[in-house]
């Protein structure tokens, strides 16, 4: 191959990297735009401006300030989140950690695809709740967390920086606290050459012109003076889209389900307050001094010339007849990307290179939308092996009146794809055209799936088993700290960067001098995984219209109509344990272990075994398997028992697959809900396993009701418990309750359901009777009835995050402190994670026997993580304790405490 022509090659590559990322978010169905959004995006065209939003979790944005920058002031407008939430609680399921980040991460790009802005972060880890800004930078890495913020400002080039909180007690949280000192470090961090400088391969230092704390009612006192804040009006009316900024802010913020956020639809006048914090303070707008006309880069009064006249002859009932406006513009501003590339490094570092570009990206996005062409690439199944071969159709649909010849198809990470036939494809207008990339000999050869950096047969890279890595959330793919995520770089061609030239909100590459076949990159700032596979077709008849779109996968449910999903790439085998199990021996008993394997490939043969510790035992030793059909399963089930050298306390087993000689010990977890995509994890096959000692009463049978979701009743099971989830609706009449020992009601309960609110007598009643009923946490607001208990009870949101914090027995002699576990200090303690307990009551009745006390560095005893209040016959017991997150994760303490709350009488 000729030396011009691999150059051509590698930056045409490149670019077509950019334009997947911003026609198509990743397992979306293909974004359709109306005529009047077709225009707002021209207007948006002629602006050259840049805010950035700055806070700590999911939900901190404010969706009606980012709806109202970039949909009412057309500019570039992105929130930077700290974290993705992972310390949180779940109201629509079991999910906690680092499944948890991932929901919570798919509703904030949920919630941007509404909005309009773009979605960032750092590798911070939401190790949970933290009261002060200093806990929260030292178990955080200061440092490495501000080298990313300084990263996504130098990619972004903000004019305007705006946090969401004060750097002070005032923000409540302290990942609140710290997100505004980190924003002002930032601030003046990447305008400094000398911070960072290993970042500068591919940036410039940018300085922002202000950074503004956006006040409000959380943080203003009654009465105060607002006179001194600069104000805006964020609650106009857009007849583009129909809609106030109220209303849109209201379907984002909306779409943080997970967090029980749905919000009402806001009309009319909203002033949003700022108070100055650093830079030149502005004395009546965010953005007065800064240039947001093409004005602001050399050459580009003639591209906002063409730019101003597109939109003038813009044409809402034939948006077609702009494709030839567009496609000029878009040719044009390729040629000032293309000018500042060949000025070297400098050139693509610079404002005109950056402008550029990201208009370029815009224009073309925008001549697809106005040319009608409908185009998806869709997968027969929704997993893939590295050199499979997988069926993929791809459907183009001309809806405009414009001809459209397909001169090539083109794709990454698919192998096969060359021109055997010169004879273009010819779209009619008005016409649709189907095509199989496995069957059209006269255009495309096969379609095997090809990672980077892996050969043709998968063999591990570095060390690193692509079959796996590629389609894990790139922040889980290495363990990380309690406080930070470890990024793992892709190993191509023995090389590797830390800093890649990433910047859409889907981690695809945009700067050209970076050669991906040859480099590797790390998604530090990015949402989410870039695309595994995609397609692109290089047309004629409609100027600079190369259209590339992800290779998904797609099918119908019959109540949820047509769903995407991405495609993602699975090891031969895949090794399943139980989710959320530990395995707890309080005696010799042996206990069951299923393995559950699934073939991610047609005819895979191994063997499987249980890998234990010393003092286990595990039969049998190892079982062969032979799995003939792709995700064919087969459920073994190994015996295991402890020997008498068992050391009390907490360990680990590993279920392990051998194929070919390579061994495999990941798993399968899909987390589907409707409101975001299928999201695909690969979790180690391991599990708690825990050895202790753990004496059971008269206690039997137990009625479990379900609140937000938990794996409550699985650690219940592991104790020996006969346990029954029950219906809300059927089951919760004293009757029917008091077949059950005792009645456990699962977290937050009495936020989410409805049914209590005309059951509750009914679970007091069977207390009456003698029952014993325990009520885990519920949220101090939003309950479904306003007493919970027997005997008046105040919930807070008081708590005690030092997970091991020293706990002191109030009344020693208390029954669930003594029976049938003699309880010590050690078990609240030992071993426990992120946090003791949470929304502890401030008040209670006199009934109510507080039975522990600790507390959280400088503050004073909380004593109400346990209260018992004995009623009619039997006990009402309310417990704040974390043991929704202590069970799963394999605490001693936490099943000899349940034990003795269940027990209670």
């Amino acid at each position: 191959m000729p030396h011009t022509f691999r150059n051509a090659a590698r930056l045409l590559l490149t670019v077509l990297l950019v334009n997947c990322s911003l026609l198509l978010a990743k397992a979306q169905a293909p974004k359709t735009y109306s005529s009047s959004e077709i225009l707002l995006g021209l207007q948006k065209l002629d602006v050259l401006g840049s805010v950035m939003y700055i806070a700590a979790h999911p939900d901190d944005e404010n969706t009606r300030l980012l709806a109202y920058l970039a949909n009412g002031r057309h500019l570039e407008t992105s929130y930077l989140s700290l974290t993705r939430g992972d310390g949180g609680q779940d109201l629509i399921g079991p999910e906690l950690r680092e499944g948890l980040g991932v929901i919570r991460t798919q509703e904030l790009l949920a919630a941007r695809r509404i909005d309009g802005a773009k979605q960032f972060f750092t590798r911070a880890n939401d190790f949970g709740f933290s009261k002060t800004s200093a806990e929260a930078l030292s178990i955080w890495d200061h440092e490495q967390v501000l080298s990313d913020v300084v990263w996504v400002i130098r990619q972004q080039r903000p004019d305007v920086l705006i946090t969401r909180f004060p750097p002070d007690a005032r923000a409540g949280h302290g990942h609140h606290q710290a997100s505004a000192i980190l924003a002002a470090e930032a601030f003046d961090a990447a305008g400094d050459p000398k911070r960072f400088p290993e970042q500068l391969k591919y940036v410039q230092p940018w300085q922002p012109k202000r950074l503004y704390w956006n006040t409000g009612s959380f943080f203003v006192k009654p009465g105060e003076d607002m006179s001194g804040y600069l104000k805006l009006d964020a609650g106009g009316y857009n007849p583009l889209l129909g809609q106030s900024y109220g209303e849109i802010a209201a379907r984002s913020r909306s779409s943080h389900r997970s967090q029980g956020f749905g919000a009402a639809a806001q009309r009319g006048e909203a002033i949003e307050y700022f108070q100055f914090v650093k830079g030149t303070p502005a004395k009546t707008d965010l953005f007065e001094g800064i240039d947001q006309t093409w004005g602001r880069v050399p050459g580009g009064a003639a591209v906002g010339k063409l730019v101003g006249e597109v939109i003038k002859k813009y044409d809402a009932g034939n948006p077609s007849a702009s494709v030839a406006g567009l496609g000029f513009l878009s040719k044009e501003l390729s040629k000032m990307v293309s000018s500042a590339f060949s000025n070297g490094g400098s050139g693509i570092k610079s404002d005109t290179y950056f402008w550029a570009d990201e208009k370029r990206s815009e224009a073309v996005q925008l001549l697809q939308a106005a040319s009608g062409i409908y185009v998806e690439a869709v997968a027969a199944s929704p997993t893939v092996t590295a050199g499979q071969k997988e069926d993929i159709t791809l459907e183009i649909v001309n809806r405009s009146s414009n001809l459209l010849k397909i001169n090539n198809i083109s794709s990454f990470g698919l192998v096969a794809v060359d021109t055997v036939s010169q004879t273009p494809i010819v779209v009619e207008p008005g016409k649709s055209l189907r095509l199989s990339l496995k069957g059209l000999v006269s255009q495309l050869r096969t379609s095997e799936l090809r990672l980077p950096g892996s050969t043709r047969n998968n063999k591990p890279v570095a060390g690193k088993d692509y079959s796996t890595i590629v389609s894990q959330p790139y922040w889980l793919q290495v363990p990380g700290s309690i406080g930070m995520y470890a990024l793992a770089p892709y190993y191509l061609a023995g090389r590797t960067t830390l800093y890649p030239p990433l910047s859409a909100s889907d981690g695809s590459s945009r700067m050209p001098e970076q050669n991906i076949l040859s480099e590797s990159r790390n998604y530090i700032g990015a949402a989410e995984n870039g695309p595994l596979a995609f397609v692109t077709l290089f047309t004629s008849g409609v100027e600079g219209l190369n259209i590339t779109v992800p290779v998904q996968h797609k099918h119908t449910d019959p109540t949820l109509g047509e769903l995407y999903q991405p495609l993602v790439v699975v090891p031969p085998v895949l090794v399943n344990i139980p989710a959320a199990r530990a395995y707890v021996f309080a005696d010799q008993q042996p206990k069951a272990v299923p393995v559950t394997l699934r073939a991610g490939a047609a005819g895979v043969s191994g063997s499987l075994a249980l890998q234990v510790p010393a003092g286990w035992q595990a039969e049998p030793a190892a079982v062969p398997f032979d799995l003939k059909d792709k995700d064919e399963e087969q459920t073994i089930t190994f015996t295991l028992r402890p020997l008498s050298g068992a050391a009390e306390g907490k360990t680990e087993l590993r279920a392990v697959a051998t194929v070919g000689g390579v061994a495999y010990s990941r798993g399968i977890h899909q987390i589907a809900y409707p409101h975001i995509p299928t999201q695909t994890l690969f979790p180690e096959a391991t599990a708690p396993l825990v050895r202790l000692r753990v004496a059971r009463g008269h206690t039997s049978t137990i009625g479990y009701l379900m609140g937000a979701g938990d794996e409550v009743p699985e650690a219940l099971r592991q104790l020996g418990y006969l346990v029954t989830l029950l219906d809300p609706a059927t089951d919760l009449s004293a009757d029917r309750l008091a077949r059950y020992d005792a009645v456990v009601l699962g977290v937050r309960a009495y936020n989410v359901l409805d049914q209590l609110k005309t059951k509750q007598p009914e679970l007091l009643r069977y207390v009456e009777n003698g029952g014993t009923l325990l009520v885990q946490y519920v949220v101090n607001g939003g309950t479904v009835i306003p007493q919970i208990g027997p005997y008046p009870l105040t919930l807070s949101r008081d708590r005690v995050t030092v997970e091991g914090t020293a706990v002191t027995f109030l009344n020693p002699a208390a029954s669930v402190l003594n029976e049938p576990n003699k309880l010590t200090p050690a078990d609240f303690e030992q071993g426990w994670v992120q946090e003791q307990g949470l929304y502890y009551p401030s008040a209670w009745d006199a009934h109510y026997q507080p039975v522990i006390a600790s507390h959280d560095p400088g503050e004073p005893d909380r004593k109400s993580a346990i209260l018992v209040a004995p009623y009619g016959k039997g006990r009402y017991i309310y417990t704040g304790l974390s043991l929704f997150r202590e069970l799963p994760a394999g605490v001693p303490g936490a099943f000899r405490i349940l034990a003795n709350l269940v027990e209670s009488k």
